[in-house]
């Protein structure tokens, strides 16, 4: 990166996975000091995680706000019942912080209102005509899905409305797929109305890998994640020529504060910036048009 390019923001995703109250208290607690600029906070993968409730976030977004980070709600991202849409509207509703729509129906209460919101990931915007209604509707930052590529972003970014920022998943499992029926609780012969909540014993989801031991997919509920952990730490100079504003890394269970930290000295401009040592298998295919699971970086110059 060249000193004339401006450093992009870093950001904390929604954490994806279940864990119990505690950790994700010190999780926090961590997060306080590292060195990101905008924190995602609620829940976005099951309605049935209860083990923070909308004021609980909303405390932790007052935490951050007052350390100067701005703190985002985020929704879920897939509606199934009359109570998920009653916590959607409260999250909309919640009158203080930004928003993150990870549903058409948030973007729709959040228009109505007359809300600047972050369109998520989850929203599918594979052309600048998407966006261009996500604008019209609201939307002042958008996160492209984790398949398109960099030649798809740079060129919705090259025709994106004015005064709209760009935002991508620069770390962490990829999201694939999201379904109605929880993978975890079938695992262990449950339903996904009496599941026990078994993702409590899985803090960085249920790891599948293939025959020959590769990693594959991760089961998280109702969430299938990819195998291995998406970085563009080699590639953040490209992010940013395309127009990056903001990188968001997706929380896991180890590793974070290092991970945070070698993602911010990237983005300073300092060169020979590695992951952390013993950190998981890494893939950054997607971003090169490419198999999701392959590793170009490693084939890079």
């Amino acid at each position: 990166m060249t000193a004339s390019r401006r450093a992009p923001r870093l950001s904390l995703g929604p954490l994806t996975y279940y864990w119990p109250r505690e950790r994700v208290m010190a999780f926090y607690e961590q997060a306080l000091s590292w060195p990101v600029d905008i924190v995602y906070l609620g829940e976005t993968v099951c309605s049935r995680r209860h083990e923070l409730r909308l004021a609980d976030w909303i405390a932790l977004a007052e935490r951050f706000e007052a350390a100067g980070k701005e703190a985002v709600l985020s929704t879920c991202e897939l509606i199934e019942s009359d109570a998920d849409l009653r916590l959607m509207r409260s999250v909309v509703g919640n009158g203080r912080f930004r928003v993150e729509a990870n549903d058409m129906g948030a973007v729709r209460l959040l228009s109505e209102r007359s809300l600047p919101f972050v369109a998520g990931p989850f929203l599918n915007v594979y052309n600048t005509q998407a966006l261009e209604i996500l604008a019209e509707a609201g939307a002042v930052r958008w996160l492209p899905p984790v398949d398109l590529p960099a030649a798809g972003v740079r060129e919705i970014v090259r025709n994106a409305p004015a005064g709209i920022d760009t935002e991508i998943f620069a770390y962490g499992r990829l999201p694939l797929a999201v379904s109605a029926r929880c993978f975890t609780a079938r695992y262990h012969n449950l339903t996904k109305d009496h599941c026990d909540y078994r993702c409590l014993d899985d803090p960085d989801g249920m790891a599948l890998r293939t025959q020959d031991g590769e990693p594959f997919l991760v089961l998280n509920g109702v969430q299938t994640q990819s195998g291995r952990v998406m970085s563009l730490l080699p590639w953040l100079g490209d992010c940013i020529a395309l127009g990056a504003g903001v990188l968001r890394l997706s929380p896991r269970a180890a590793q974070m504060g290092p991970v945070m930290e070698a993602f911010a000295r990237a983005a300073r401009g300092e060169a020979e910036v590695h992951l952390p040592e013993g950190h998981d298998p890494t893939c950054d295919g997607y971003w090169h048009g490419r198999a999701g699971m392959d590793l170009v970086a490693a084939q890079a110059p």
